[in-house]
């Protein structure tokens, strides 16, 4: 029993057990440390600094930070962010990304204008726009990518748009509903191998992302398809190349194909770093598979280089078209 001479009492330290919404996980990373070609410098450019007070002044989510995106600081310079719409957190709990797990707030009817203000503002050539997963909305949120997509044509009807769109729970009618609304790019992520899928994206689903991009591309043939896959969770160079054969029979035009990086000890630990060596191989490899475009290196990201992706597809079909 604590006596007055005993002193204030001093709380112990309890270890953390969650971090945004996720319970922290006992495995170690076998991949050791991280290698020098995946440093990259502390961003701080005016530019990217331009960009951080738009973000913050009209009260807008990026994924670039959400995700701690090692591409920030260059993107962020030249003027080129994803926005996350429909809020901060995500109904889901994928066990490789950053974004806050946790119950959803309201809808913000306003936020399509506030975006296409902020891309007018920019003076952007290409937007892109995801989304956290809101399962908790009826339509999974694919009303306010729509208003979205209609709200930055409004203001700026030069700029391309891309939208990197969830799953939607695997509904064609939502899906619909963004494709009308007419976006340049649509993009979803397959993320990950078969093998890895019920480990890594335990909500999603393999056959339901391609299926997503095959509809898009047989009702929308005139909207790219696009996609990305992460290395280094554990999967086989063979399992790889069938992620790759597989988005290209679902006629995806583009891929992107970067390193996994841990976010937090929550997150799945990195089972290895690929060389750069081996992001070239990939590079070749999905080329022969007749992607319009591939971008492959470990910095790669989904929306890194999107405009450069979107002006190599579009130069391709109007050669071929």
């Amino acid at each position: 029993m604590a006596t007055l001479d005993d002193g204030p009492s001093v709380p112990r330290a309890v270890p953390a057990t969650f971090f945004r919404g996720r319970r922290i996980r006992p495995e170690p990373a076998p991949a050791g440390a991280k290698p020098g070609w995946l440093r990259v410098r502390a961003p701080g450019s005016a530019g990217y600094r331009r960009l951080k007070r738009l973000v913050r002044e009209q009260g807008l989510h990026t994924v670039c930070e959400e995700a701690n995106c090692p591409n920030i600081g260059e993107c962020w310079h030249h003027g080129t962010a994803t926005f996350m719409i429909l809020g901060s957190v995500c109904t889901r709990a994928c066990a490789y990304c950053n974004v806050e797990h946790g119950r959803p707030g309201p809808v913000d009817p306003g936020e399509p204008a506030r975006v296409a203000e902020a891309v007018r503002t920019l003076d952007l050539d290409h937007a892109v726009i995801t989304s956290v997963d809101r399962d908790d909305l009826a339509d999974g949120g694919a009303g306010i990518f729509a208003d979205t997509v209609t709200a930055i044509r409004s203001l700026s009807p030069d700029c391309r748009v891309e939208t990197l769109v969830p799953d939607f729970g695997g509904s064609a009618a939502a899906l619909d509903a963004v494709l009308a609304a007419g976006p340049d790019v649509l993009n979803h992520n397959l993320e990950t191998v078969r093998g890895q899928y019920r480990r890594a994206r335990p909500g999603g689903g393999y056959d339901r992302a391609l299926r997503l991009l095959e509809h898009a591309r047989r009702h929308r043939p005139a909207v790219a398809t696009k996609s990305g896959i992460m290395v280094g969770l554990g999967e086989t160079w063979d399992e790889l190349l069938a992620a790759l054969a597989d988005l290209r029979q679902a006629g995806c035009d583009i891929v992107t194909i970067g390193q996994y990086l841990r976010p937090s000890p929550a997150h799945l630990p990195v089972a290895r770093y690929y060389h750069p060596d081996e992001f070239a191989a990939l590079d070749r490899a999905a080329a022969a598979l007749g992607f319009g475009h591939v971008e492959s290196g470990p910095l790669v990201r989904s929306s890194y280089h999107a405009h450069e992706q979107a002006d190599a597809v579009a130069a391709v079909t109007r050669v071929t078209g």
